[in-house]
C-alpha cells in the first residue's frame, strides 16, 4: 500500500505531534555521511550535526544502503518493509548503530545502491536512475514520519539537499502534517529530471506547476522541497542572502525570496568537529599549539619532503579542494607562476575536472622543486597540509559554507579567500586571513601579495596565526540555532525545551 493510501495515525494539538515520548524525535535524512561515504562538505556535516543535536533530541540518521554502508556491518536488522509507490520499488528498512551509539536507518536495496563509483554516479557520469534512487530515499523518510517503524517515528524531518527533498512533498500529497526542515548545501545541484519522471515517482499531475515541482518544463526535486518544507535553511548567513538574488539564485531566487519574506529562510553556519585540533590530531607529523611554531615547521618539512619540494624558508601555499570551476582552481593555477617567482612554494591535493588536473600536473613538471601536486585525496596528507602550510588558497567563485578555511585557521594556516558565502562569514580580513571582493586574477593576486608582505613581518604573521587558531568553529552554536528553528517548525517553543547538555 502506498503512502498516499495510508490514514494519518497521529493526533495533532496546536501543530505539535505527541507520541508519548518526552524528547522530540528528529530524523536527519542525507545521501551521504562521513562515517560511511562522503564526497564533500555534506558528508562531514551529516557525520557531525546529528551528534551535536543528540544533546537536545532523540536523533536518528537515514542514509541509502550503499556498499560502503552495508559492508561495515556483519548483519543489519530489518525493522520494516517499505512499500512500492508507482515505479519506486519496495525495499527493506534496516537499523544499525555506530560505535558511539548513533542510530542510523539504512534503505536496503542492492539494485539501487550497491554500485561502484560515488553515491551519484561513476566514470561514465550520473546514474540514469537517480530519480528513482533518491525518490526511494525521500519516500523512506516520509514513511518513517508516518510511523512505519513501530518502535520509533519521526516528529520532524531534517532533509538535506535535493536527494531527500521530495519527502515533504510526499507528506503533503498524502495529507500528513509533519514539520520539515530542508537544508540546501549547494543550490547549484537541484535534481532536475524530465517531466516523464512524474508517473514513475508517484508525483501528482496537479503538482506539476509553478507552485509545485515544475522548473522550466522539468521536475525539480530541490524546488519541491523548497516549496513544501516548513522551513528552508542554508549553510551560512551570507549565502542565504546571496541566493535570493538573480545572480546567485540558480533560477530559484523568486521562490526563495518568497520563503524569506515568510520568515522561512535562514542561514545557519556549519561547524567542524573536535578532531581538528593541532594539539591532539594523530595524523600530524608533529602536534603543536599556539606559539609552538617549531611544531608547525615540522609539518611543513614533512609536506615538502612528501611532495618532493626543495628546502625553503619562503612561504608554503596549499590547495585542498575539489578541482572544479566553482572552487576557482583556474585562479590558483594562474597565480602559481608568480608565487614561485616570489620565492613561495605550492602544494595541491584534490581531484575533479581533467583540464585542471592536467594543468596542475604540467605546473609540477615545470617547477618540480616548488610545486607539488597529488590528484586524489588522503585524509592524513590533507591534515598535514593544513598544519604545515602558511597560507591556504581558496578563491571560490561561490561557496555556500566551506570547511577548508575553518580547518586551515585551526591549524594556523591563513586562508586567502574570495569574499562570498561562508568564506565571508568565517575569515576576518587582515586578522585571521585575507579576503578579496572580485573573483578575478587581479583581485586574487593582490590578496596573495598581501600574504607575502605579512610573511615577511614575523610579528604580524604570528599574531594573525594566534587569532586564527583561537577561532571556535564547533557545532554547539549551530545545534542551538537548529533547535530554535525546530521549535518554530513545531509551532510551540514550550513543547521543545532543551535537555541540559
Amino acid at each position: 500500500m502506498s503512502l498516499a493510501d495510508q490514514q494519518n495515525p497521529i493526533d495533532f494539538h496546536h501543530g505539535i505531534r505527541f507520541r508519548h515520548h518526552l524528547q522530540p524525535h528528529i530524523l536527519f535524512a542525507t545521501p551521504e555521511m562521513a562515517d560511511f561515504v562522503k564526497t564533500g562538505g555534506l558528508g562531514e556535516v551529516a557525520g557531525s550535526l546529528p551528534r551535536a543535536l543528540r544533546k537536545h533530541y532523540d536523533v536518528r540518521v537515514l542514509i541509502p544502503g550503499y556498499r560502503q554502508v552495508v559492508e561495515q556491518f556483519d548483519h543489519i536488522p530489518v525493522v520494516a518493509q517499505l512499500p512500492a509507490q508507482a515505479g519506486v520499488p519496495p525495499c527493506d528498512l534496516g537499523l544499525v548503530e555506530t560505535s558511539d551509539g548513533l542510530q542510523v536507518y539504512v534503505v536496503l536495496s542492492a539494485d539501487l545502491y550497491q554500485r561502484d563509483g560515488t553515491p551519484y554516479g561513476n566514470a561514465q557520469g550520473d546514474f540514469g536512475d537517480n530519480d528513482i534512487r533518491f525518490a526511494r530515499l525521500s519516500l523512506a523518510a516520509a514513511e518513517i514520519a508516518r510511523g512505519i517503524d513501530p518502535a520509533w517515528a519521526a516528529d520532524l524531518l531534517h532533509l538535506n539537499d535535493w536527494q531527500a527533498a521530495l519527502a515533504p512533498a510526499y507528506l503533503a500529497w498524502a495529507g500528513l502534517r509533519v514539520p520539515s526542515i530542508l537544508t540546501v548545501h549547494n543550490l547549484a545541484y537541484q535534481g532536475v529530471f524530465p517531466r516523464e519522471s512524474l508517473g514513475r515517482l508517484g508525483v501528482p499531475e496537479d503538482a506539476f506547476q509553478m507552485d509545485g515541482v515544475e522548473f522550466y518544463g522539468q521536475l525539480s526535486f530541490l524546488k519541491a522541497g523548497l516549496f513544501y518544507a516548513s522551513h528552508v535553511t542554508t549553510v551560512s548567513e551570507t549565502y542565504a542572502r546571496e541566493i535570493i538574488t538573480p545572480e546567485s539564485g540558480c533560477g530559484l531566487d523568486g521562490l526563495l525570496r518568497t520563503r524569506a519574506a515568510q520568515g522561512r529562510l535562514a542561514g545557519i553556519l556549519n561547524g567542524i568537529d573536535e578532531s581538528w585540533d593541532p594539539r591532539t590530531d594523530p595524523h600530524l607529523a608533529a602536534r603543536f599549539e599556539i606559539d609552538d611554531w617549531k611544531g608547525k615547521r615540522a609539518n611543513a618539512e614533512t609536506v615538502r619532503r612528501q611532495f618532493g619540494l626543495a628546502v625553503s624558508r619562503g612561504p608554503l601555499f596549499a590547495v585542498v579542494s575539489r578541482l572544479v570551476h566553482q572552487k576557482g582552481i583556474d585562479l590558483s593555477i594562474a597565480a602559481a607562476e608568480s608565487i614561485v617567482a616570489e620565492g613561495g612554494q605550492l602544494v595541491v591535493i584534490g581531484q575533479g575536472e581533467g583540464r585542471f588536473e592536467g594543468a596542475l600536473r604540467d605546473l609540477a613538471r615545470r617547477h618540480p622543486s616548488s610545486i607539488g601536486v597529488h590528484v586524489g585525496f588522503e585524509e592524513r596528507d590533507a591534515r598535514r597540509m593544513f598544519a604545515g602550510s602558511d597560507f591556504l588558497l581558496m578563491p571560490s567563485r561561490f561557496e555556500p559554507c566551506g570547511l577548508a578555511q575553518m580547518y586551515a585557521q585551526r591549524f594556523g594556516s591563513l586562508p586567502i579567500v574570495h569574499r562570498t558565502g561562508g568564506l565571508a562569514d568565517t575569515v576576518e580580513d587582515g586578522v585571521t586571513g585575507f579576503t578579496f571582493g572580485e573573483a578575478s586574477t587581479r583581485g586574487f593576486s593582490n590578496a596573495i601579495r598581501r600574504a607575502f608582505d605579512t610573511f615577511a613581518q614575523k610579528k604580524r604573521l604570528n599574531a594573525m596565526r594566534r587569532h586564527a587558531m583561537s577561532r571556535s568553529f564547533g557545532w554547539d552554536q549551530a545545534a542551538m540555532n537548529y533547535a530554535s528553528l525546530y521549535a518554530r517548525a513545531f509551532g510551540n517553543t514550550a513543547g521543545l525545551r532543551l535537555r541540559a547538555a
